[in-house]
C-alpha cells in the first residue's frame, strides 16, 4: 500500500506522518505540500503513485481535487489535523496514529 500524506508546506504534519508510518510492513510512504513553495510540491506523479492520499485538512483535499482533476486519484481522505504542531510533536504522532488506524493494513 502506497500512502501519500499532504499538508500545505510539507514541513511539519505530512513529513511527520510519512516518518511515523514508514516502517509499517507492506506500506510505502511519501509526503508533499499543496503550496507551490512547499518543501516537496505536490505533482501528478505522486497523486497517481498513491493508493491512498491523506490530506491533513479539507482545504488540502479541495486543492488536490481542483488542481489534479485529470489525475487518477484512487482514494482521498481527510484527517482534520490543524497546523498546530511541530515536526514529530508527540500529540501530532498520537493523533496521526489514532486517525489513520482504520485505513492501515492489518
Amino acid at each position: 500500500m502506497r500512502i501519500l500524506f499532504v499538508c500545505s508546506q510539507n514541513k511539519l504534519r505530512s513529513p511527520s506522518a510519512e516518518q511515523v508510518f514508514a516502517d509499517l510492513p507492506g506500506v510505502e510512504t511519501s509526503s508533499a505540500g499543496t503550496n507551490h513553495d512547499a518543501e516537496n510540491p505536490l505533482d501528478v506523479e505522486q497523486i497517481e503513485w498513491a493508493d491512498l492520499i491523506v490530506a491533513m485538512e479539507r482545504q488540502h483535499r479541495r486543492k488536490i481535487q481542483q488542481r489534479f482533476r485529470s489525475a487518477k486519484i484512487k482514494r482521498l481522505i481527510v484527517l482534520d489535523i490543524p497546523d498546530d504542531y511541530g515536526f514529530m510533536d508527540e500529540r501530532l504522532v498520537q493523533l496521526l496514529q489514532t486517525r489513520m488506524s482504520p485505513f492501515l493494513p492489518t
